[in-house]
């Protein structure tokens, strides 16, 4: 008895198997973690992968007229969110896009977090640690409103254009008064990301120390 059971849920399923094949095939018109709005449909399909723990990616390409968001949400003082694109076709030289610092998070003005894409290229966005500078450091004293003094600023703010990927290189006086910490930094890892996961349309990484970026791609929906 229970050997004729189990012959007809076995039958039972190899019938819905077959019956399942012969279904008409469906188009998928939206790729994974994705929404419509105002025209756009929003992407969060970025992904880690674990021979490059510390770079977020797109899962497809970035193409021309895509517009790509990259909110911060936390970042400490010394850390720079970075975004480079390949400057040449083995990306043994990466282009720096835009870059972040802790000054740039909260506040209404959200045009510092969106990149219009004007090319297709590969893009990558990772989190660089350097060392923690202030203005007094190369030259600015108490007296601020001295002349002579010089204004440096508690970030570096200047930076090499072409370099290695994955590679953050300051430039500028800042950087010229901390070439000693800088050479080290500069070489170092950047941190790995800790924590990934998909908040509907958005891709929420978190890196090592607790710094937080939310990831959106927008791209212009296709009239059926």
């Amino acid at each position: 008895m229970k050997h004729a059971l189990i012959a007809g849920v076995l039958v039972a399923t190899s019938l819905c198997a077959s019956a399942q094949t012969t279904l008409p095939a469906v188009k998928v018109t939206a790729p994974p973690y994705s929404s419509q709005y105002g025209g756009y449909l929003i992407s969060g399909d970025f992904k880690v992968d674990a021979r490059m723990p510390s770079v977020v990616f797109p899962a497809q390409a970035l193409v021309k007229d895509d517009i790509l968001s990259i909110e911060p949400v936390h970042l400490q003082d010394n850390e720079y969110l970075v975004l480079q694109e390949c400057a040449t076709a083995d990306c043994h030289e990466a282009s720096l896009v835009r870059y972040w610092n802790a000054d740039d998070i909260g506040g209404n003005d959200t045009r510092h977090n969106r990149l219009w894409i004007t090319h297709e290229n590969k893009y990558f966005l990772w989190l660089k640690r350097l060392p923690e500078v202030s203005g007094q450091s190369c030259g600015q004293g108490w007296l601020k409103f001295d002349p002579t003094t010089s204004k440096c600023g508690s970030h570096f703010t200047r930076f090499q254009q072409i370099s290695p990927p994955l590679m953050l290189i300051p430039t500028g006086e800042l950087a010229a008064y901390h070439q000693d910490v800088l050479q080290q930094a500069v070489q170092a890892d950047p941190l790995p990301v800790v924590k990934q996961t998909h908040e509907g349309s958005t891709f929420v990484v978190t890196f090592d120390g607790g710094s937080t970026v939310r990831v959106r791609r927008m791209h212009a929906a296709q009239a059926n």
